[in-house]
């Protein structure tokens, strides 16, 4: 397992698998192990996926300032990965709350970021609204489930401030195309894997600044991808559409039956339309 040295001294690592030209990943969570990203459905056949532990989470090292868990503070851990894979430019894919940093990452560097591919992101970074009947109308569209009525009881108690941890727990299906035995082993590990203290850190005051980084967004060149899923409730399709319009050569993908880990959910639609915007001739333009 490799490691290298952030500019403050942690030592973070990172794990390379697949083949093909590297494609560097940051987990969501906020502040979770890479290893839920896997080989992203089978991505591995077409790119070498860089999968970053960020500081105090998988085998890199917890910071002597915890302060420096903020999103904001960690651009620089991905800058010294990239000077730590002697690449001019990286190629960055980011899923949920990692796309707060990839966005902060590409304003602050954008001539640094090849392509940009964001995986049902997370827009606080961005500073996007989400309104409680975006969300519930997303949730609407797995009436037919046979947990529908009660997760979607407590789904409303969220989205109106009054929520229970059990309210929380009650949700989970939801973020799953299919609420089998292997996706509650896979909500079962989230646990296991999220630094809390880093995560309860991650968003604290000063992390973002919307306007700069829409601004620095605004003026980045290269091809992003959306890709968003049709039953995300964190993420649902309208919000995603607006995400989409903030650059200026982009493509938004709504991956139909899924919901926030469509590379679970449809492993070979996701990696299709992965590959097909990696390798894609780079005189695309905005759609």
């Amino acid at each position: 397992m490799p490691t290298f040295t952030a500019p403050d001294g942690t030592t973070l690592a990172y794990h390379a698998t697949g083949d093909g030209p590297p494609l560097v990943c940051l987990p969501g969570g906020p502040m979770q192990d890479s290893v839920y990203l896997g080989d992203l459905g089978g991505l591995t056949a077409h790119r070498t996926l860089i999968r970053l532990d960020l500081r105090g989470t998988g085998r890199s090292a917890v910071p002597t300032d915890t302060a420096s868990y903020r999103c904001d503070r960690q651009v620089a851990d991905v800058e010294a990965l990239r000077e730590e894979l002697g690449l001019e430019r990286l190629d960055l894919l980011a899923h949920s709350a990692g796309a707060n940093l990839a966005a902060l990452y590409t304003a602050r560097h954008p001539d640094r970021v090849g392509r940009l591919a964001l995986i049902t992101p997370s827009v606080f970074a961005v500073g996007l609204d989400i309104a409680a009947e975006d969300r519930l109308a997303a949730a609407r569209l797995r009436r037919d489930e046979p947990w529908f009525a009660p997760a979607y009881a407590s789904l409303e108690a969220i989205t109106a401030g009054r929520a229970t941890a059990a309210d929380w727990d009650a949700v989970a299906p939801f973020w799953f195309a299919r609420w089998d035995d292997d996706a509650q082993a896979f909500r079962a590990a989230e646990r296991r894997q999220r630094n809390d203290e880093a995560a309860a850190l991650y968003a604290s005051d000063g992390a973002f600044d919307p306007d700069a980084t829409r601004t620095g967004l605004a003026m980045f060149s290269s091809p992003v991808l959306v890709l968003a899923g049709e039953y995300d409730v964190a993420g649902p399709a309208r919000v995603m559409q607006e995400y989409w319009g903030l650059f200026p050569r982009t493509e938004l993908v709504v991956q139909k039956g899924a919901g926030h880990f469509p590379w679970r959910d449809d492993p070979e639609r996701f990696v299709t339309a992965l590959a097909a915007f990696l390798d894609e001739a780079d005189g695309v333009s905005g759609s």
